[in-house]
């Protein structure tokens, strides 16, 4: 199947694309060396330096690879999809599910390991929680994420720390619709406040399993009043 030739601008964009359709479409089957750099510029009518951009654009996309003195071979015929780009697609419950699990260890590592800066920010995440009651869903929303991300900060653990960050627009999408579905805040504007201050006291008195219960708790009921952990 001929290639054909594109049009001017953006000439990278879409060699890329045509090359993708070839491998996409089975025409370059995994393993298949792709023609040289001259060839696919003929072919695609332009010079060697867009088709070898496009070709690193390719490799990017995790389907083909360069081969040192070899050429370029076909390597998957489906991108690789990177970890924010499936974060964007997943529904609302998967990523909370995965929030829960990330949340509920950190709620436990921020109790062994917080430093007095880390219950001071957690307090004071707490106050901008509650000052966000009369306002809006969305900035409440925004002040609620904001202290779950202090008690994963204080867990003092990076990896925990991006996974919260990666899921966190797809979860303010779906706490700010949640909100204005059912009106949860209509007749208490800081639900959950009593919840969240069990959670900074476990973590501040470094009760472990007292503050993953409670975020667990929370988590799964986040409009049930606190309990105290046992």
């Amino acid at each position: 199947m001929p290639l054909g030739a594109v049009r001017p601008s953006p000439l990278v964009e879409q060699a890329a694309a045509r090359l993708r359709e070839q491998i996409t479409g089975g025409h370059w089957p995994v393993g298949t060396k792709l023609p040289g750099e001259t060839t696919l510029a003929k072919e695609l009518g332009v010079g060697r330096s867009t088709v070898r951009e496009a070709l690193r654009a390719l490799a990017g996309a995790g389907l083909v690879r360069p081969r040192q003195g070899a050429g370029v071979f076909v390597i998957a015929t489906e991108p690789v999809e990177d970890w924010p780009t499936r974060l964007r697609r997943a529904a609302v419950t998967d990523v909370y599910e995965v929030r829960m699990a990330v949340e509920v260890h950190a709620a436990r590592l921020a109790a062994r390991r917080r430093t007095p800066e880390d219950v001071t920010a957690l307090w004071a995440a707490l106050r901008a929680r509650r000052a966000a009651g009369p306002l809006d869903d969305a900035a409440f929303v925004d002040a609620d994420i904001a202290f779950h991300a202090a008690v994963v900060a204080a867990a003092h653990n990076p990896v925990l720390a991006d996974l919260f960050t990666e899921f966190t627009p797809v979860l303010r999408e779906g706490l700010i619709e949640l909100l204005s579905l059912t009106g949860l805040r209509a007749d208490d504007p800081d639900t959950g406040d009593e919840a969240h201050e069990a959670l900074v006291r476990a973590v501040a008195d470094g009760d472990a399993e007292g503050a993953a219960e409670v975020l667990r708790a929370e988590l799964e009921d986040p409009f049930a009043p606190a309990r105290d952990p046992e």
